[in-house]
């Protein structure tokens, strides 16, 4: 009887490799949580705003200077590139909303939130929540409305729906909203006031800085 061939080195070679592996992968997963984590652990807030608590009518253009002597300028239009009357909105109307002068290096939140009462208070809640996009909702160079956007330069959120910025350095943004109905579990638009808000993502939801609004009145 012939004796067995002894097995080949190569299979011994390749689990060696396996610690490897995992401890790559480990790593990739450390720099992401990194990426992830530190922004938020690290965020001071900055401020206020600058935009005064009420606002007169319903202009379709807002600039403020923040506290961090930065000028931030929120502005709305249709589609066709007119201006909405932000008095008479209904569930459905679109709006191109975009900004400029933003700090690039915070993630923002666009969307319909009630007005707080006090001035630099956290505005809230917001219809449809903020931030609740599906991951593949925002795909790259294509115009796609919601409820809300969520603009952020960062990569690793942007795997989890966030829109870039059109230009990180100056603050750029282009977002693209569905007006929801007036109401819905978490406020009524029809009993309280709102507006058309950019705020600072959950990555610095203290900071108030970014807090610039267009008053909103539903009308259906």
């Amino acid at each position: 009887m012939t004796d067995a061939a002894p097995s080949a080195p190569w299979p011994r070679r390749r689990r060696r490799r396996w610690p490897w592996i995992v401890g790559g992968l480990l790593a990739v997963v450390l720099v992401l949580v990194a990426i992830v984590v530190v922004p938020i652990l690290l965020a001071t807030p900055q401020g206020s705003s600058g935009q005064a608590r009420v606002t007169d009518g319903y202009p379709t253009t807002v600039t403020a200077t923040g506290d961090d002597e930065r000028t931030r300028t929120l502005t709305v239009e249709t589609p066709d590139g007119d201006a909405p009357e932000l008095d008479a909105v209904s569930a459905g109307d679109r709006l191109v909303v975009s900004g400029e002068g933003y700090d690039g290096s915070r993630g923002l939140y666009v969307a319909v939130c009630a007005i707080p009462e006090q001035l630099d208070g956290k505005p809230g809640p917001c219809l449809g929540g903020v931030g609740s996009q599906e991951v593949d909702e925002f795909e790259e160079g294509v115009v796609q409305y919601a409820a809300s956007n969520w603009i952020n330069e960062a990569f690793a959120w942007r795997l989890f729906g966030a829109r870039a910025y059109d230009d990180g350095e100056t603050g750029t943004f282009t977002a693209y909203l569905e007006l929801p109905p007036a109401a819905d579990e978490n406020v009524d638009c029809a009993q309280v006031e709102c507006g058309l808000y950019t705020r600072n993502d959950h990555t610095a939801s203290a900071d108030r800085v970014q807090d610039l609004y267009l008053p909103l009145r539903w009308v259906g």
